[in-house]
C-alpha cells in the first residue's frame, strides 16, 4: 500500500519536493515527480511544500464510515495534539463531535502514552543500554531503520503510544472493536497498515484535516456541542507527548533514579545531524527524545492548515495540562508493547568511475569548475544528482544551469543563423538586446549595441508608435536610409518587458531584382515598340511600292486592251 504520492502535476523546473526531501526518495520520471516508497520515511514535508497541492493520501474516511454503518462498535482514540489544533470552546465538546458523527467511545492515545512512559522509565532505570532513543515517531524509526541501521540496537524496544492504545483499548472492550486513531501524523497510516510487527492494533487512521471536513459535511458546529468527558482516567502529564520535550517530561515524573542525560531532538534535520553523531560512537548514556517534525506533533502535515503557530498551539496544550504527576489507574498489564527493531538498510548500486564520468558528461561538466553545486535539482553537488540519474531516480533536464544553457544555445543558434535583424527596444529606446544580422547591419559590437539608442541607427517613428499604442505592426515595407536596405519591418510589443521585439527583413536584393525585372520589361516593351513602328513604316513603303506598280501595270495592261481591240476593228 502506498500512503503518500504525487498527482500529475507541472513538475518541470519546480522539483521543491526532492529539495526539502532529506532522504531524497522521491523519484522524477518524464517530469513528474512520485514517491518511493522502500526509500520513503513517510515524513509528509514534501507534501507540505508542493506548490501544486499535488498530495494524495490513502484515506481510511469510507472504511470508518462503513464501521459506523453496520453498527460496528468503534472506538477513537485521539491524539493529544488535539488540545493545540482543533478550535473548541471547551476540550469536552471535541468528544461530543466525534459522538454525534457515530463513535462509541472517545479516548486520548495519552492513555497508551502513559504505558510507553513506564517502559521507558524501566529502561532508564535498568541502565543496560549504551544510549537509548524514543520510537514515538514512526518517520524516526524508519530514518534510523532505512537510513541508520547500525543504531537500531539504540532503540528503544517499544511500541508507539498509538499501538500501545489500540491494544490497551482492545483489551477493555474486546477484540472485535474498531479502533481508529486521530491524529495530526501521516506517518501512522504506514505504521498501522504497513507495518506487520504490530499490525492489528489500530484498524483506521484519520487526520485533523479528514475529520473537519466530516464535521462540515454532516453539519455539526463544534461549538454548539456539549461538554462532555473523555473515556479514559486521566494521562496527566503524558498529555505534553506531542510538545517538543514532552516525552523527557512524562518520564521525569515517572522515574525515579537513572543516569541518563536527556535531550529533546525535533526536525528531520536535526534528527540525522544526532544519528551522524551517534555512528561516530562518541556519545554515551544519553536518552533521545526524538520527532521529525520541528516542534513535535503539533506541526504534524496533517495539522498545519489549523493551527499555524507554533507558540500558540504550545501554549494551548501547556495550560490545558494542569497536572505533571505520572499517571495513576491505567491499567496496561494485559498489553504487550515490545517491539523489536530491525535493519532494513536501502541499498542502492553506486555508480563506478567509467559510469560516473559517462553521466556527468551527459549533463554538461567535464572539469570540475563545470560542477557548479547550485542545488537546484534537489541535490547538493552535482555528484550526488549523477549518481541519482544512474539510480534512475533523477532526470538529466533536472539540472537547471544544463538546461539553460541547452536552451540559450539553440536560441543563440537561431537567433544567431536568421538573416533578419531582430533587436529588443525598451520603452526608452534603448537597445535590450540584439543578433548576429543586427550587429552587422548596424556596424557595431553587441556590448557596444546594448549601450545605445535605436534612434542613432535608424528611424524610430514607428518603434514610439507601437511603444506608445501597444498595437503590433506587422509586415510593412520601409527604406533604412541609414543603413541602405529596404526592409519589411514588424514591431510586437512584449507587455512583460514594457518593450518591442522589431524584426527587418532585407529584402534589398529582392527589391533591385524586382526592379531590374521591371526595367527589362520596360526595355522589352520599348524594343517591341520599336519593331513594330519598323514594321509599320516597311508596310507603309511596301504598300507605297504596290501602289506605283499597281498602276504602271494598269496602265500597260489597258493599252495592251486598247491595241488589241483596236486592231480587230480596223
Amino acid at each position: 500500500m502506498r500512503v503518500i504520492d504525487f498527482r500529475d502535476a507541472s513538475c518541470r523546473h519546480c522539483y521543491k519536493c526532492v529539495r526539502h526531501c532529506e532522504v531524497k526518495a522521491i523519484s522524477v520520471v518524464n517530469e513528474q515527480a512520485h514517491i518511493m516508497k522502500d526509500h520513503c520515511i513517510n515524513c509528509g514535508h514534501c507534501l507540505e511544500v508542493c506548490p501544486q497541492n499535488a498530495k494524495t493520501f490513502a484515506s481510511d474516511m469510507e472504511r470508518v464510515k462503513g464501521y459506523l454503518r453496520q453498527g460496528m462498535k468503534t472506538v477513537i482514540s485521539i491524539a493529544p495534539s488535539y488540545l493545540g489544533v482543533l478550535e473548541y470552546d471547551r476540550p469536552g465538546q471535541v468528544v461530543d463531535a466525534l459522538k454525534r458523527l457515530g463513535f462509541y467511545e472517545v479516548r486520548e492515545t495519552a492513555e497508551g502514552a502513559a504505558l510507553v512512559t513506564r517502559e521507558y522509565a524501566r529502561l532508564l532505570e535498568e541502565g543496560k543500554m549504551e544510549n537509548i532513543i524514543t520510537t514515538c515517531c514512526p518517520s524516526v524509526n524508519d530514518l534510523i531503520e532505512k537510513y541508520y541501521p547500525s543504531l537500531v540496537t539504540m532503540m528503544a524496544p517499544v511500541v508507539s503510544p498509538m499501538v500501545a492504545h489500540g491494544r490497551l483499548i482492545k483489551s477493555i472492550y474486546g477484540e472485535e472493536v474498531k479502533v481508529v486513531f486521530l491524529g495530526p501524523c501521516i506517518a501512522k497510516k504506514e505504521e498501522a497498515i504497513g507495518d506487520e510487527r504490530v499490525r492489528g492494533a489500530i484498524d483506521a487512521i484519520l487526520t485533523f484535516e479528514e475529520i473537519t471536513k466530516w464535521w462540515r459535511a454532516e453539519g455539526i458546529d463544534i461549538h454548539q456541542c456539549d461538554d462532555q468527558p473523555v473515556g479514559n482516567p486521566s494521562p496527566e502529564v503524558n498529555q505534553l507527548y506531542p510538545l517538543s520535550g514532552g516525552v523527557i517530561q512524562s518520564v521525569l515524573a515517572d522515574t525515579s533514579k537513572d543516569s541518563y542525560y536527556k535531550v529533546h531532538i525535533d526536525g528531520l534535520k536535526n534528527c540525522m545531524e544526532l544519528f551522524e553523531e551517534l555512528k561516530m560512537g562518541e556519545i554515551s548514556k544519553c536518552f533521545f527524545e526524538v520527532n521529525v517534525c520541528e516542534g513535535g506533533c503539533i506541526k504534524g502535515p496533517a495539522s498545519d492548515k489549523w493551527q499555524q503557530s507554533l507558540i500558540r498551539a504550545k501554549m494551548d496544550i501547556e495550560r490545558q495540562v494542569k497536572h505533571r504527576e505520572k499517571a495513576q489507574g491505567i491499567d496496561g498489564s494485559a498489553v504487550l508493547l515490545y517491539k523489536e527493531f530491525t535493519d532494513r538498510q536501502v541499498v542502492d548500486r553506486q555508480p563506478d568511475d567509467k559510469e560516473m564520468q559517462a553521466v556527468l558528461h551527459a549533463m554538461g561538466k567535464y572539469t570540475r569548475e563545470d560542477e557548479l553545486n547550485c542545488g537546484a535539482c534537489g541535490y547538493a553537488t552535482c555528484r550526488a544528482k549523477a549518481v541519482a540519474v544512474f539510480q534512475k531516480k533523477a532526470e538529466i533536464g533536472m539540472c537547471l544551469p544544463y538546461a539553460l544553457a541547452q536552451a540559450e544555445s539553440m536560441s543563440n543558434i537561431v537567433m544567431d543563423v536568421t538573416p533578419s535583424m531582430i533587436m529588443i527596444i525598451g520603452k526608452d529606446m534603448r537597445i535590450r538586446e540584439c543578433n548576429k544580422k543586427a550587429m552587422e547591419m548596424l556596424g557595431v559590437s553587441r556590448e557596444e549595441a546594448l549601450e545605445r539608442y535605436i534612434f542613432e541607427f535608424i528611424d524610430d517613428k514607428d518603434i514610439a508608435e507601437v511603444l506608445r499604442t501597444k498595437k503590433q505592426m506587422i509586415h510593412k515595407k520601409i527604406n533604412l536610409e541609414t543603413v541602405k536596405l529596404k526592409v519589411v519591418e514588424t514591431i510586437i510589443y512584449i507587455d512583460s518587458l514594457e518593450s518591442v521585439l522589431v524584426t527587418y527583413q532585407d529584402i534589398t536584393k529582392e527589391e533591385k531584382a524586382k526592379e531590374q525585372h521591371y526595367n527589362l520589361k520596360i526595355e522589352t516593351v520599348e524594343m517591341a515598340q520599336k519593331v513594330i513602328d519598323k514594321q509599320m513604316m516597311v508596310a507603309q513603303e511596301i504598300a507605297g511600292l504596290l501602289g506605283e506598280t499597281t498602276a504602271e501595270t494598269k496602265v500597260t495592261l489597258s493599252k495592251l486592251r486598247d491595241s488589241i481591240l483596236f486592231e480587230e476593228d480596223e
